[in-house]
């Protein structure tokens, strides 16, 4: 790979919805390594650790999801439901059936039009799966992932245990995925959630940057536009988070923003981060350092998990719901 600028890096991060940071970083790499693959380029194929990443895979999962084989989430990782996707491929139109996806199963997948029309087929399970679950939270396993780093570290696990004592009040199931002195490693926290079977995973931050004049709320979601695809879930949860909190309190309503990093794609469940504020605003820190405020912020969190599995018609709008009217309508086990 020729040398890049500092500019060139920054805007392929942006591109791929990495971290923007000018710096030629682990996940820069491999989002480089991966974007030079194109569908055709290569045999693609289950194997063992490391499995095989790129944009062809990208490609082939989104392609056969259109024809209404399911890959699970569009990430660009060849695992074993990719492969059992390729498989029900190759059945259907009479080819060899060896999950490996070579020269023929290419030409046949390019010569074939969409079969399924009414919504991506990948949404329209999603979708399903999240009004299958009904609206109780007492069969609900809510994973909290309270941030780590220098100066978020006991502000992140005090507000995730404000929403955890909410929500196991609620019936929930709860795990968080580091106590007052862990610190698990990404990977670890990813396989975590995925091992219990979460519903939910929320990812609690704050922001730090140079310019003390930044401030606000954000929250994240697994997407990406290089490929044209999200998590409808995830999108929708996002955006019931950054309205409630921007609903109630004070925070700059920094919006909802679609992006790959490894939390949001590697994370089988819908997936969320937040970052409530930046530690370099003094506003924001005043506002974080306050019980009452991180309460508000906890409240706001289980409003918005109570309304993203509750049917459109018995929602409430945005910042009027409270946990008490959760508590007197029933919704609990």
């Amino acid at each position: 790979m020729k040398e890049l600028s500092p500019d060139e890096i920054r805007s392929f991060q942006q591109e791929r919805g990495l971290h923007v940071t000018g710096e030629l970083n682990e996940s820069t790499t491999r989002a480089f390594e991966e974007s030079r693959w194109k569908l055709g380029d290569r045999s693609l194929y289950l194997q063992q650790s490391p499995l095989m990443r790129g944009d062809d895979v990208a490609t082939l999962q989104a392609r056969l999801t259109e024809m209404g084989f399911n890959c699970g989430r569009v990430d660009g990782i060849f695992g074993s439901l990719t492969e059992s996707a390729v498989k029900e491929f190759q059945k259907s139109v009479g080819a060899t059936v060896d999950g490996k996806c070579g020269p023929a199963t290419i030409i046949a997948l390019l010569r074939l039009t969409k079969t399924i029309s009414g919504g991506a087929p990948t949404q329209l399970r999603e979708n399903a799966q999240q009004k299958n679950r009904g609206p109780a939270l007492a069969n609900k396993v809510i994973v909290l992932d309270p941030g780590s780093a220098p100066g978020e570290e006991q502000i992140c696990f005090d507000i995730a245990q404000r929403i955890e004592g909410r929500l196991l009040a609620l019936g929930a199931t709860v795990f968080l995925v580091r106590g007052a002195s862990n610190n698990p490693s990404e990977q670890e926290r990813i396989s975590f959630t995925n091992k219990n079977n979460a519903d939910l995973l929320i990812s609690l931050h704050t922001d730090r940057i140079d310019n003390s004049a930044a401030e606000g709320v954000a929250t994240f979601f697994y997407g990406s536009d290089a490929h044209g695809i999200h998590s409808i879930v995830g999108e929708r949860f996002a955006s019931l988070v950054q309205r409630e909190i921007s609903a109630r309190t004070d925070l700059l309503n920094c919006r909802t923003h679609a992006k790959t990093w490894d939390s949001l794609r590697l994370t089988q469940c819908p997936a969320i981060r937040v970052d409530l504020g930046y530690l370099s605003n003094p506003g924001d820190t005043q506002r974080l350092s306050r019980p009452e405020f991180r309460d508000t912020l906890a409240e706001s969190f289980i409003i918005a998990i109570q309304r993203l599995y509750l049917a459109a018609e018995d929602d409430a709008k945005t910042g009027t719901l409270r946990i008490s009217d959760l508590r007197s309508a029933g919704i609990r086990r």
